[in-house]
């Protein structure tokens, strides 16, 4: 979409926002790079990063009222490729002006989407590069596909201050063939992305191209299996949900959705209503980065230490989902909106995901004295978002219980990266997964920013272990176990790693706000499946996501601290984000607090993963702890049946 002019954009209306916190209309997104570009007067060489909401402070939020009046701003990001410079600009969209402007010295921005075909476009047209592929025998460069990979941080002085990206390339045997059966292996391209001009090209030795195809979609597939019956959901009432806007209400659940280009889905003012009050309970959920390290240390390889998030951004690569493929049942969607390269706008349909499903039994009880049985069907809220990464698929999954519990899950499917292995050798590395192809060991890692407010702002978090009582006189029998709470008092105490051998858990409290029997409300944090990075403590991707080494980081609330990595991980030397943000050891009891859980995924690939991965999942849950005074879902009703009542 083209970026208005000044007469029209003086001619236009925008539409009124209805919430602080709702996202920039496409309008506001144009109108925010033309006043940008006038005003500070950009050449053609300049790339908008991102134009998003500059959210208004927390206390302007909690205390709007409907018909209040709202400010809007938009935050963007700039980079000069012709200066290598990148600036910061907020925008007043009430007053049309910039009121900041900020150059950010030593930083590169993330790798745009609109980059991406740019630089495959340079390499192939490369002479050193067609004669590395003319040496595997590729004298065609049309079927060959490039990614860009980041280039991380390994303090080499001559990319020192260029904005580059390691090419990495395949070759397809048709244009819908998948590429990453056949790596091209051995050949790299650096490409300065300022300039989008190969710098150099190392080839570190031919190693044939693998012989089979990976194939995988419908086209290519055989025989489909043939006894399978329709599975049919439906609702002929309609949902249970009620959306103005960007608000959600869906039973006794309240909140906003959001989404941003480099978080993607963002939750906003979550609360449960309870005795005719929404009592809150997270303010802000969101990702805040993520990392995927790879344990290859051979030299076409050890760099790979992706940021998905910072480097590249988890909402730019959103996908448009598809009923009855990403989504079942009676779906609400919503749109993703926002700004290209050189501040146009981009809109994603249906990036998001709105919908309830059954999810088995809530809770049940059979009396045999009296042969009367008690069973609730439980259903849940699902808040989705999926984004495509280069070879992986991230599918992040919100889920809302009727008891308020709210569970996150990242689903990962896709394809896994690839190497070429000469003929008979067995990857140290990798497994082997189709001849003369094999997939690294490489782990991925989701930080989570959740900025708490368990029934207001001022919180507190303990940590819970159980404990086994010695034997002695208070456990004769030996028999004696209880569950020891410890307070954190300052954020270097309440950096913590999982112990599921004592059953963990980390619980945030309200001092101030007690239960009918006088405890303090809380939320626990629930772990799930998790492990620990295994790069050695001095390796670059250590220093540069330091947040990996920890599960469990707690900071008092801080409006400039958003990311785990900081807000410009992309060949950042390490060291920003989370270790800076806590070496301070600022206070962390009974105040306004921010959670950020570490959430780690290890994987050993298996031929199963290929050519297609099956989704594998992980997350963790937030589960309430005294916060209601008794069981909050008994005032569900039983579910119809044939003669009235299921258990009848």
């Amino acid at each position: 979409m083209a970026v208005p002019t000044e007469s029209q954009l003086n001619a236009a209306t925008l539409t009124p926002a209805r919430h602080p916190l709702d996202p920039l209309t496409p309008e506001e997104i144009a109108e925010a790079a033309a006043i940008l570009k006038t005003q500070r007067d950009l050449g053609a060489r300049v790339r908008f990063e991102t134009i998003v909401l500059q959210e208004p402070a927390k206390e302007t939020v909690l205390n709007f009222r409907t018909g209040d009046p709202i400010q809007r701003e938009a935050f963007i990001v700039i980079l000069d490729n012709d200066a290598g410079a990148t600036y910061e600009a907020v925008i007043s969209l009430d007053q049309g002006k910039v009121t900041s402007w900020k150059h950010i010295p030593g930083v590169q921005p993330r790798i745009m989407f609109d980059e991406f075909g740019d630089c495959e476009a340079a390499v192939k047209a490369n002479p050193e590069f067609q004669a590395a592929i003319k040496k595997r025998g590729i004298t065609n460069s049309d079927l060959v596909m490039v990614d860009p990979w980041s280039a991380g941080n390994y303090g080499f002085e001559e990319e020192e201050g260029r904005r580059l990206v390691l090419a990495r390339s395949f070759l397809r045997s048709s244009p819908t063939d998948n590429g990453y059966a056949r790596p091209i292996e051995g050949v790299t391209a650096v490409v300065d992305l300022n300039s989008m001009e190969v710098v150099r090209v190392d080839d570190f030795g031919v190693v044939p191209i693998p012989p089979n195809p990976g194939n995988y979609a419908s086209e290519f597939v055989g025989e489909f299996r043939k006894d399978l019956k329709p599975l049919e959901i439906a609702q002929p009432e309609g949902t249970s949900i009620q959306v103005d806007g960007y608000g959600v209400i869906w039973q006794k659940w309240h909140l906003r959705i959001g989404f941003t280009p480099r978080e993607g889905l963002v939750i906003h003012n979550t609360g449960y209503e309870d005795q005719g009050r929404v009592r809150p309970i997270v303010y802000r959920a969101s990702l805040s980065d993520m990392v995927v390290p790879y344990g290859d240390p051979s030299k076409d390889h050890y760099r790979k230490n992706a940021f998905d998030a910072g480097e590249y951004g988890i909402g730019t690569l959103a996908n448009s989902l598809t009923l009855g493929c990403d989504c079942l049942g009676e779906i609400h969607y919503f749109d993703a909106v926002m700004n290209d390269g050189r501040g146009g706008v981009v809109t994603i349909p249906n990036a998001v995901c709105l919908h309830e499903e059954d999810y088995g039994i809530l809770w049940k009880h059979s009396d045999w004295r009296t042969g009367q049985t008690e069973v609730r069907r439980s259903r849940r809220l699902v808040v989705s978002s999926i984004s495509t990464v280069g070879n992986y698929e991230y599918g992040f999954f919100w889920y809302f219980y009727q008891d308020g519990t709210i569970q996150l899950e990242v689903k990962l499917t896709g394809i896994v990266n690839t190497a070429a292995v000469p003929a008979g050798e067995t990857p140290k590395y990798g497994t082997l997964v189709a001849p003369q192809l094999h997939a690294h060991i490489h782990q991925h890692f989701f930080n989570f920013r959740l900025d708490m407010s368990v029934d207001g702002e001022d919180n507190s978090v303990c940590e819970v272990n159980t404990v086994s009582e010695p034997i002695g006189p208070d456990n004769p029998h030996g028999n004696a176990f209880f569950a020891e709470a410890t307070l954190f008092k300052t954020e270097l105490e309440a950096q913590r790693v999982i112990d599921p051998m004592s059953g963990r858990y980390w619980m945030v409290s309200n001092p101030s706000v007690t239960n009918a029997l006088g405890q303090p409300v809380s939320y626990k944090l629930m772990p799930g499946d998790n492990i620990l990075p295994f790069a050695h403590p001095s390796a670059s991707i250590i220093k540069r996501a330091g947040f990996m080494t920890k599960h469990l980081w707690v900071t008092p609330y801080d409006p400039d601290e958003i990311t785990a990595t900081g807000p410009y991980p992309n060949q950042h030397p390490g060291g920003a984000g989370l270790p800076e943000y806590t070496a301070a050891g600022r206070n962390i009891e009974n105040t306004d607090l921010v959670l950020w859980y570490t959430l780690g995924y290890h994987h050993v690939p298996r031929p199963e993963d290929w050519p297609v991965s099956p989704v594998a999942y992980c997350g963790f849950m937030l589960k309430p702890v005294g916060f209601f005074d008794t069981n909050p879902v008994l005032d569900v009703p039983p579910s119809a049946h044939h003669n009235g009542a299921c258990h009848a």
